[in-house]
């Protein structure tokens, strides 16, 4: 049993391909060369933060946090993640904002660039989201820091964080 399909000749293939083309270049440069961040994206009171995506590796319930006593103010416990021990810091302290429209109740667990993890609290789970690269290297040509604000046009403004300039400075305030 051969199904016969229909022969397309030369000039008809000519004529498709050149269709498409007039259909390619008739998309708007900012769909094909926008590139964009991938980000997770979580509230803190009414502010919005973003996380690059490519370090998140977990999120879970702030539950599984111990308690660690004396410890610097940022710091909120450790927990143990795929066999390791990860400490969870609070990113309200780190950032230095009063008050949270409501408690915490999720830890986010990321890998920093040298590999070792740490989790941060936040409010709920993030959303995941995507920022123009664009309007990212712009933000962060503004000035250094841990917190970039990311604004474009038809986009609210996020606060991408620079996660492990965030942790230097918590451990440079907790030591004097």
């Amino acid at each position: 049993m051969s199904a016969s399909s229909p022969r397309i000749h030369g000039s008809d293939v000519d004529e498709i391909l050149a269709r498409r083309a007039e259909r390619a270049r008739a998309a708007p440069a900012a769909d094909r060369s926008e590139v964009a961040l991938p980000v997770a994206e979580f509230g803190l009171g009414a502010e919005r933060y973003a996380i690059p995506l490519a370090s998140l590796r977990a999120v879970l319930p702030l539950r599984l946090v111990t308690p660690i006593p004396r410890a610097p103010a940022h710091v909120i416990g450790l927990l143990r993640f795929q066999g390791q021990l990860v400490t969870a810091h609070s990113l309200m302290a780190l950032l230095g904002v009063k008050g949270w429209r409501q408690d915490c109740a999720v830890l986010l667990v990321l890998e920093r660039d040298d590999g070792r993890r740490v989790a941060i609290d936040c409010e709920h789970v993030p959303r995941i989201d995507a920022l123009p690269q664009r309007a990212v290297d712009q933000a962060r040509a503004r000035g250094a820091g841990p917190v970039h604000e990311v604004t474009a046009e038809g986009l609210r403004p996020v606060a991408l964080l620079d996660v492990a300039a965030l942790l230097a400075r918590g451990a440079e305030a907790s030591h004097g």
